[in-house]
């Protein structure tokens, strides 16, 4: 009866982070962001959900029609072509539709050499 009981225990805490996710793809429209005056306001390393970004972080901004499909803040993303994961810690402009901003720390010049691509990403959210 002890094993039971641990067992279930142990179930429970593997379904606490997944269970009933699902798996959605997207192709996007994916640029890349710093933190410079010029690309944000005048906080350029604080972003619109409070988090504080640093160069070397694996971050990324979606557009808000994706927040509403699930990609909301702290969700880990997998973009097709890039071999890292990736945290959503930012929102962009209203303006913005099906579209992720990839934040590339101080390094203008990787963002202008990302510039402006067609890209399929991957996450889990209980939408």
């Amino acid at each position: 009866m002890k094993s039971i009981v641990i067992l279930g225990s142990l179930l429970g805490l593997l379904c606490v982070s997944g269970c009933g996710a699902k798996s959605h793809s997207l192709e996007v429209i994916a640029t890349a962001y710093t933190s410079s005056k010029g690309e944000t306001d005048s906080t350029p390393s604080i972003t619109a959900w409070g988090d504080k970004l640093t160069p070397g972080m694996k971050s990324i901004a979606v557009s808000r029609d994706l927040i509403k499909m699930g990609l909301t803040h702290g969700v880990v993303v997998s973009i097709d072509g890039l071999e890292d994961k990736y945290v959503v810690l930012d929102k962009m402009n209203k303006r913005w539709t099906k579209k992720i901003d990839i934040y590339m720390g101080k390094d203008r010049k990787a963002a202008l050499q990302w510039g402006k691509k067609k890209v399929v990403i991957h996450w889990e959210s209980e939408k």
